[in-house]
């Protein structure tokens, strides 16, 4: 009997020992297993705002989140001394943005310059994600319409058909790792009226966007939107050129910029951008959004 007793305990150790082994590799197995068949781990946080700068990125406000956006655009750098090098000169845009689903979302918004009223609706495509489903991009598209109120003594024929304009775009972005991003934007833009018979009513446009983050909560960005020249002949259009710098406070993005565009409206940065870098046509400002949630939480 006496050796019996620790004989029948180094069985049992032994099964113990095997029961556990066996049940870490199962568990091992289950979670292999889970995450083969994982779906969608989607990619957040391509860029920060709803706009790189001008350019509308592939972000909106999830649902029922409101945006609240001051555009803040000052005069030009080579207004020299007595403006303040453009400081003494301002043009704005006040906007909200909305989010009706996690998809889908809409704007409204009202511009100092040429006194415009504008409006859109967004929503998104393709979410890129890693997983089983691979995506590589992200797709959201936009529609905007944008109408001038702006009054002219010698021109009565600019009446409410002749002031409207539209735009027509496809976002197209990928987050390559966790500092940059980049984003294309091939854009359709249409314009009622022209200011001659040489001059093309529908503009086709490519945008392009990046974004660098050089901290947790601030991002280097830059825009570029080509504009082909043979498709205005009665004046000079230059390309809208724009770098700035992103900061997120809690709540706030805060973007600070330099660009060559005085309008913040797509028909009018994208197709009237008639600043040049090279003279000096630089508008320093700046943009900030406050996020607000709405609705219960849950």
């Amino acid at each position: 009997m006496k050796y019996r007793i620790p004989t029948t305990l180094l069985l049992f150790l032994f099964s113990c020992n095997t029961i556990f082994s066996q049940d870490s590799t199962l568990m091992k197995m289950m979670e292999d297993s889970l995450m083969t068949g994982q779906k969608n781990m989607y990619v957040t946080g391509t860029f920060k705002g709803i706009h790189i700068i001008n350019l509308h990125s592939i972000e909106a406000p999830a649902k029922k989140e409101l945006i609240f956006m001051i555009m803040h655009r000052f005069g030009k750098i080579n207004d020299g001394e007595y403006q303040f090098f453009g400081l003494d000169n301002a043009t704005m845009r006040m906007g909200f943005d909305y989010g009706l689903t996690n998809t889908v979302a809409i704007g409204i918004g009202r511009s100092t310059f040429e006194k415009t009223f504008d409006g859109y609706i967004k929503a998104k495509l393709l979410r890129q994600a890693d997983g089983s489903n691979k995506t590589p991009i992200s797709a959201t598209a936009l529609l905007g319409i944008a109408h001038t109120t702006l009054k002219y003594a010698d021109k009565p024929y600019m009446n409410t058909k002749y002031r409207t304009q539209y735009t027509a775009q496809l976002l197209l972005a990928r987050k390559i790792n966790r500092n940059l991003s980049i984003q294309l934007s091939p854009t359709w833009l249409h314009y009622n009226l022209v200011p001659t018979v040489a001059d093309k009513n529908d503009l086709f446009v490519l945008g392009m966007g990046a974004r660098m983050k050089i901290t947790k909560r601030a991002s280097i960005n830059i825009e570029y939107s080509y504009l082909p020249a043979e498709q205005i002949k009665s004046f000079k259009v230059y390309n809208s050129l724009s770098a700035g710098f992103d900061i997120e406070t809690g709540g706030h993005v805060f973007q600070v910029h330099v660009t060559n565009s005085q309008g913040m409206v797509e028909p009018l940065y994208m197709g009237r951008t008639t600043g040049s870098w090279s003279k000096g046509d630089i508008y320093f400002g700046f943009n900030i959004s406050r996020s607000f949630k709405l609705g219960k939480k849950k």
